[in-house]
């Protein structure tokens, strides 16, 4: 299990390093949208690995609240991610699009974070969030 945790954490490091080594530090870009079509999208998303843009509910002390919805993505920069709302988000909420990892969870390819899990839990080079907030319109 050793072994795991040490080639996983390496190969998250050397992901993170390669993005940010190509000029493609991970970042989120989104702007306030209507959100009225159970959708919410992000102009741009780079990724250090495969991984999930995941909105949160969030609010002025901008903490991430629950998930409202997610969607994957490749590694390297993904344009015009849309993540499908799993519950109704309402004009003038805030929301947090945050970049999530596919590492420790069960399952390749299947969203298994919650709220405080480590399974696909956010990123954070250098101890940061890589999130963007948005206020639905």
């Amino acid at each position: 299990m050793k072994t795991f945790i040490t080639a996983t954490a390496f190969a998250l490091s050397a992901s993170v390093a390669f993005a940010a080594g190509h000029g493609m530090a991970p970042m989120v870009e989104g702007a306030d949208q209507d959100v009225s079509g159970g959708t919410v999208t992000a102009s741009k998303v780079v990724a250090g690995e495969n991984g999930w843009l995941v909105v949160h509910r969030t609010d002025s002390e901008m903490k991430p609240g629950p998930v409202v919805g997610y969607a994957p993505l490749k590694m390297g920069e993904n344009m015009d991610v849309s993540a499908i709302l799993t519950e109704e988000v309402k004009s003038g909420d805030m929301l947090m699009l945050m970049v999530h990892s596919e590492a420790g969870g069960m399952k390749t390819g299947v969203f298994e974070y919650t709220l405080g899990a480590k399974e696909d839990g956010p990123i954070k080079p250098e101890g940061n969030l890589v999130m963007a907030t948005i206020t639905a319109k």
